[in-house]
């Protein structure tokens, strides 16, 4: 596919809907299995909906859309769009401040929320606020006066209306597609600009990357929030490879989801996979006897294989009979068919993706950020390098500076950060983004080594990451969460949540950590630690939507705590 025919979005999913059967089936929610959408069905509902925001808004318009994944989500995009508005995404896990500063940030014309529950959050923020002239709901609202709001519902309820709409967009790759704001982990979140060429530039790459892996109707499980720049650009690779697209229910439902509508390629967050390893790891150490040794096989020789290592014959044997006794079964309850896991918006820890591509789900770690539109780089599928974050996709360059930091330049760039030029120009010198990541090459593939802002330094000038030793902790069974501490001091100390299924065996934990010290050098290690109960989430605001954690925020609350421990 030539995407760069395209000027914008909206002609990349009208090519695909000239070139598609009209009934075939697109949308499908896992949640509500009646909301079902045809390529046709998208079609004429977007043109529906476009021409009610086209009598609201003009060019350039912000407009808010609050909801949960679902297929309307897709069709109120593509209708702002159309109606050359501009997008601006926001979490339905966003706390009411949150909300407020992003309304008053971009000042949206209009506001699309789902349904009262989302309405609800931002009623009185829409009622003191002079910019938004109108409210749009998936569903019908209980308390807004009629000629405040258009229920979309009413569209989707007769298809047949308005099949006569002519309506063209005429943005440029150059203009804005959406502002997507950031999660806010180091202060109030940043708008960033993100343009109609910059979704399509990493839209061909993302083509090109799972081109040898595309089926005749490739499905795709959703899940991440499409609030989310990585899901967000996802919906446009979706349509660009004409795939079958299922929402599903909840995080807390996804395998239950797998096994609905066995995808090929689904999208996560490392905190996912990470989950997926405890409970699969944990499985795997309760068996016994030759169940043990075919499980201790299955990633012994899954992870030779990833490697390239070469096997002895009795392994090849061994390995194919793992294949049929263990990876089948696992792959089984995946839905039968999945493709490749791919792993995007943090660092994916290398045991995790060694541990999960030996057992046969293969697991591609990507990397990128908001502000790339967003993705800089990925692993093939044909020659994953675990310890990376893969080839650098040909839409941007990529180049690392004298300190180390990785600069990215390319049309997938972002224009900037919305009415905030103070920030821009600290990220955007010359055309290039700096990135605030710090990494290297090693044959093409980029490696992320640490994060600039994270990084600790001891009284002897030694530089340490602490999200290598966060991920080295998290990785026991025994434990949930931790977070690193120790900039400028004699060693370092750690915040720990236990595991609920081990707070009995609480004790065990000091001969845990001391296993995990001896992988660890010197200045590394973990001197002492305090243990709490609560753990980190997005309701108590600790924790992102991206499900990353917000680390200031957790240091700035128990600062105490850990200077105690000195």
């Amino acid at each position: 596919m030539d995407f760069k025919k395209y000027n914008n979005l909206i002609e990349l999913f009208f090519g695909q809907c000239a070139r598609l059967p009209k009934e075939k089936i697109f949308l499908n929610s896992l949640k509500d299995p009646k909301l079902t959408f045809s390529w046709g069905d998208v079609k004429t509902f977007t043109l529906q909906l476009s021409n009610e925001i086209s009598k609201v808004i003009k060019k350039g318009d912000r407009c808010l859309l609050i909801s949960e994944n679902r297929p309307e989500w897709m069709i109120s995009d593509l209708s702002i769009m159309l109606a050359e508005g501009i997008t601006v995404p926001a979490y339905t896990t966003y706390l009411s401040r949150d909300y407020e500063y992003i309304i008053n940030d971009c000042s949206p014309s209009i506001v699309i929320v789902s349904n009262d529950e989302q309405f609800n959050k931002i009623k009185k923020i829409c009622q003191n606020n002079t910019s938004i002239k109108k409210i749009f709901s998936f569903e019908k609202l209980s308390e807004i006066e009629n000629n405040s709001y258009f229920n979309i519902e009413n569209l989707i309820q007769d298809k047949k209306t308005n099949l006569d709409i002519k309506l063209e967009c005429k943005a440029q790759r150059s203009d804005p597609a959406c502002i997507i704001y950031t999660s806010g982990t180091q202060g109030n979140p940043k708008g960033v600009i993100l343009t109609h060429g910059g979704i399509l530039s990493n839209c061909e790459g993302g083509y090109k990357l799972l081109d040898p892996i595309l089926e005749k109707e490739t499905r795709f499980l959703t899940w991440l929030p499409l609030s989310h720049s990585y899901e967000h650009a996802v919906q446009f690779i979706q349509i660009a490879v004409g795939a079958k697209v299922f929402y599903a229910e909840s995080i807390d439902k996804l395998i239950k989801n797998m096994s609905d509508c066995s995808p090929h390629i689904m999208t996560a967050v490392p905190r996912f996979y990470q989950n997926l390893y405890q409970k699969i790891n944990s499985t795997f150490n309760k068996a016994k006897g030759f169940k043990k040794i075919l499980v201790n096989n299955t990633v012994k020789i899954g992870a030779m294989k990833l490697r390239r290592e070469k096997m002895t014959i009795l392994e090849k044997f061994m390995n194919f009979v793992v294949e049929k006794l263990v990876r089948s079964k696992i792959k089984k309850q995946f839905g039968g068919s999945l493709k490749t896991f791919v792993s995007g918006g943090g660092a994916l820890d290398s045991e995790i993706g060694t541990f999960l591509n030996a057992i046969g789900l293969p697991t591609l770690q990507g990397y990128g950020l908001t502000e790339t539109s967003p993705v800089v780089s990925c692993n093939p599928i044909d020659d994953i390098r675990i310890e990376t974050v893969g080839i650098p996709f040909d839409c941007n360059e990529v180049k690392i500076a004298n300190d180390g930091e990785i600069l990215v330049k390319g049309e997938n760039v972002m224009l900037g950060y919305w009415n905030n030029k103070e920030e821009t120009n600290k990220v955007l010198k010359d055309g290039w983004l700096y990135t605030g990541d710090i990494g290297k090459f090693e044959n093409n593939y980029l490696i992320i080594t640490d994060r600039k802002k994270d990084i600790l330094i001891t009284p002897g000038g030694d530089n340490i990451s602490p999200l290598k030793i966060e991920n080295m902790l998290t990785s026991s069974e025994m434990i949930d969460q931790a977070i690193v501490y120790g900039d400028y001091k004699p060693y370092l100390v750690a915040l720990i949540i236990i595991n609920k299924e081990f707070l009995s065996k609480k004790e065990n934990l000091e001969i845990e950590l001391q296993k995990i010290n001896k992988n660890l050098t010197k200045v590394e290690k973990i001197k002492k630690y305090f243990v709490i109960e609560e753990n980190f989430t997005i309701e108590n605001g600790l924790m992102t939507p991206t499900l990353k954690l917000k680390r200031f925020k957790i240091i700035n609350k128990y600062k105490k705590e850990f200077e105690n421990l000195y």
